[in-house]
């Protein structure tokens, strides 16, 4: 039987080979990849480059132009994070720079578990040029280059020296790609010779592929074991991660929850997996958390973590759950469930949360820990709405969790909120209120200056039907704004409120609590030796105009009230333009996070705040009892 053949290069085959990958969950099938992000130059342009100009009508893969190679890994994420982990984005670059610009990004997909396939161009295999412009000459080995640097990044990394090495390469991509326990960034170096060079492919390497995701079920001892400890609790409490949301296992944790009355708390990533007024919903839960979260979280005598990864900010490092607490922890990754000591549940989080509600059929909380679980909560909604409802003279700068409460309404129940680093995420977590999964899209896992615009681009991308508004300070602005021009060139709409506070908010207040007294945290001229001069001159909001987008600005409440109306109504990007007072902090979580503090200050509130320190610490509590 002769094995028909199609001659392509080997950029052309990688097209083709990604246009016809769908993913499928429950029946439904998806495209999973929504196109390819790229920025060309000599490692690439003649390859792939060519490859997505030429490609014939019926190879869909949409090339779309970004403006920063590492932006483009961030909006790819995002589309994924999206799409529920779906579908995804690629990226192609050059190499040296380009490629390495997309090193940050990598790792953020990765701790975020998040598929994403990059596609840098690599100097020549056959080496005959050597050294190529960029290339890095490595005196051990001529076979590094500087794509050697996404292997710690990358769940799957590949180097294609030859063309014949590329249909199982694409495949294990894929297969990783595909994998919830093991998702994340996938590298592939593609040399740029080898990009150009022409090979003979089977035709069905090209034929429409479905990958199957998955849903494992948990193993039937392991429910029992979690269901006999669980339903030996007086003070149980879930918390929610993201992988609530991308098993999209709303539906399960909400029967769960009310079957059992169980309250459940959100980290980051799993913000949004009930929405708020769910009477059983207690919010954010860690250093970033609600007081109502984090008061339950510290009377639980059981705690059941859905999806989540346990990060230092939703254990409060170390130090939140009591030292008699005991764990079930129900995850798709057996590196997470193992966390905490906890008794594993290796499963999907929504056949998981069925398995274990069914397990414990005829058990629900006591009634006065449902009462107590609404007593705080009502405590923390007053709070919320005092810190929403604070407002400034007109011509002052707001408080920034006003400014929040105004998006917060402007959004409503279509919205998206889109954030990454600094204050506002923190500030974020707790006074969000979410109007149910998908509406809160905030990336803490690597806490990514930059990562908002260029997330909001791929947000919208993904649920174009949505309204995405993006949150961004003038730290982060000033790292990455390059895609509002992306986003006016696309013709793709984002609200984009940008929030002036000149300089690092966050760390300006952790710096000063630690003793480094606002050292580089703040936009001024240089003073006496410190930058304690006047403002800058910057105009953030003419910046943002020069870049393509319209842009309003708001000196009031009632002013950015209607700034949110009108961009909300309009076609296009519009950025609105918001000065924001650092001093005025968001209600506390009542939480701890570990921050070193040095044992020696010449200063009293450092030797204050290393005594602090050292008080929180006596609080971390290692979990190395066994689980129950």
């Amino acid at each position: 039987m002769t094995t028909s053949t199609i001659r392509l290069t080997v950029a052309q085959a990688v097209v083709r080979f990604l246009a016809a990958q769908w993913s499928e969950r429950d029946g439904a099938e998806h495209r999973f990849f929504g196109g390819c992000l790229g920025i060309f130059g000599h490692g690439n342009v003649a390859g792939l480059g060519q490859a997505l100009a030429t490609s014939p009508p019926d190879v869909e893969l949409p090339y779309r132009l970004a403006r920063n190679e590492q932006a483009m890994v961030h909006t790819a994420a995002a589309y994924a994070r999206a799409a529920n982990r779906l579908s995804t984005l690629a990226c192609t670059t050059s190499i040296g720079p380009g490629a390495t610009n997309m090193v940050t990004g990598a790792a953020g997909a990765t701790i975020n578990r998040l598929p994403v396939l990059l596609l840098p161009g690599d100097v020549f295999s056959t080496r005959v040029a050597n050294p190529v412009l960029q290339e890095l000459e490595d005196q051990r080995s001529y076979d590094v280059s500087v794509n050697d640097c996404f292997r710690p990044v990358s769940r799957y990394w590949d180097r294609i020296n030859r063309p014949e090495q590329l249909p199982p390469a694409l495949l294990a991509a894929m297969r990783v790609l595909t994998d919830p326990a093991e998702t994340g960034a996938v590298t592939l170096a593609l040399p740029q010779d080898v990009q150009a060079e022409a090979w003979d492919w089977p035709e069905e390497l090209f034929a429409r592929r479905v990958w199957h995701i998955p849903r494992p079920r948990p193993e039937r001892a392991a429910v029992a074991r979690a269901a006999e400890l669980l339903t030996s609790a007086r003070r149980p409490l879930v918390v929610a991660g993201g992988g609530v949301l991308y098993s999209e296992a709303s539906d399960a944790l909400r029967a769960f929850a009310e079957t059992h009355g169980v309250p459940v708390a959100e980290t980051q990533a799993g913000k949004g997996a009930l929405p708020h007024g769910h009477p059983l919903a207690v919010g954010a839960v860690g250093a970033t958390g609600t007081t109502a979260a984090n008061a339950l979280a510290r009377e639980a005598d059981v705690v059941i973590g859905v999806g989540t990864r346990y990060s230092d900010f939703t254990t409060a490092s170390g130090s939140l759950f009591a030292a008699d607490a005991r764990f079930v922890n129900l995850n798709v990754t057996g590196f997470d469930a193992a966390k905490l000591s906890g008794t594993q549940l290796v499963a999907d989080a929504r056949e998981g949360l069925a398995d274990l509600s069914g397990a414990c059929a005829g058990w629900a909380a006591p009634d006065a820990h449902r009462a107590r679980a609404a007593e705080l909560n009502r405590a923390w909604d007053a709070a919320v709405d005092a810190a929403y409802a604070a407002g400034a003279p007109d011509g002052s700068p707001l408080p920034q969790p006003a400014v929040i409460g105004a998006v917060n309404a402007a959004a409503g129940d279509d919205g998206v909120v889109v954030c990454a680093a600094g204050s506002m995420p923190g500030d974020l977590h707790k006074l969000w209120r979410p109007s149910g999964p998908g509406s809160y899209h905030v990336e803490y896992g690597y806490s990514c200056m930059g990562y908002e615009i260029a997330g909001g681009l791929g947000v919208k991308l993904a649920a174009p039907e949505r309204e995405v508004f993006v949150m961004v300070g003038d730290g982060s602005y000033l790292m990455m704004a390059q895609e509002l021009v992306t986003a006016v060139a696309e013709g793709i709409k984002l609200v984009v409120v940008l929030v002036d506070n000149s300089g690092f908010a966050s760390i300006g207040n952790l710096s000063e609590s630690v003793g480094a007294e606002r050292l580089g945290t703040s936009y001024a001229y240089r003073g006496a030796g410190r930058y304690d001069g006047g403002p800058l001159p910057v105009d953030l909001a003419a910046n943002a105009a020069s870049l393509g987008a319209s842009v309003l600005r708001a000196d009031s409440l009632d002013g950015l009230r209607k700034a949110l109306d009108d961009a909300r109504a309009a076609t296009g990007t519009t950025v609105i333009y918001v000065r924001t007072d650092p001093a005025v902090s968001a209600p506390s979580s009542e939480a701890w996070w570990d921050v070193p503090v040095a044992e020696l200050s010449t200063t009293v509130a450092g030797r204050e705040s290393r005594q602090a320190y050292e008080a929180g610490k006596k609080g971390q509590r290692p979990r190395l009892t066994p689980p129950g």
